[in-house]
């Protein structure tokens, strides 16, 4: 029996400001993904709706167990390509929300108003928000009720770090991309936590914002989510 609804969101976002390719990062739906579907169900929304572009390097570099089976499982696929509009959706229907990474969300989800009044619908609800590797910059706009005060600020938070960035083709924080994630969360008052080595696994929860830093953060992500809701 589900235990309720999670709102997954999705970029819409295929390029990046250089026009180097982007989109959904594949392992971090995927992992979360099979954490979480067998106790509850799964809905998906985007900027645009309708089919989201998968970042072809994730699915290049990734072809571990979950990866490869959320290619082929037609209720996973199903998922990405019907996306309601961000508009569509109500945070009332859910009981969290948590969005998938990709170098997508700075582009299209960190600047959207309507993308931060849901974020603050679901966190004003205490009602657990969740993202993982650069998905944590999508919730920058976001802020505690009645305040120009950003969610994030005084609480532990994770993304991907400068130090990884570093090591892929988008580090340049204003040809390629808006922002640096790592900077911006600091910059909006987040005690900023990372793994002790670059691609190692942090997850944190605090203040109702669950954050994970990268690719390998998704599973455990996933997992930390399940635990908080049904303990609920």
């Amino acid at each position: 029996m589900s235990k309720g609804t999670i709102l997954f969101i999705f970029t819409s976002a295929d390029k990046v400001l250089d026009g180097q390719e982007t989109g959904w990062y594949l392992p971090e739906a995927a992992h979360p993904y099979y954490e979480l579907h067998n106790d509850f169900n799964i809905e998906a929304a985007s900027t645009k709706g309708g089919v989201v572009p998968l970042d072809e390097n994730s699915k290049k570099m990734f072809t571990d167990e979950e990866s490869v089976k959320f290619l082929k499982d037609p209720k996973a696929q199903e998922l990405v390509k019907n996306t309601k509009k961000i508009s569509e959706v109500n945070a009332k229907d859910y009981v969290a929300i948590f969005v998938v990474g990709g170098h997508g969300p700075l582009i299209d989800l960190a600047p959207s108003k309507e993308f931060a009044k849901l974020v603050e619908d679901f966190y004003n609800a205490k009602k657990v928000v969740s993202a993982v590797c650069h998905g944590p910059a999508a919730l920058v706009g976001a802020k505690k009720r009645g305040t120009d005060e950003s969610i994030f600020n005084g609480i532990e938070a994770t993304v991907f770090s400068n130090a990884e960035e570093a090591q892929t083709p988008y580090n340049d924080f204003e040809k390629t991309l808006p922002f640096s994630p790592e900077d911006k969360l600091k910059e909006l008052g987040a005690k900023f936590v990372k793994a002790d080595e670059p691609w190692g696994v942090k997850v944190v929860y605090d203040g109702g914002v669950l954050t994970g830093q990268n690719p390998a953060s998704a599973g455990p992500l996933g997992n930390k989510l399940k635990e908080i809701l049904l303990s609920a």
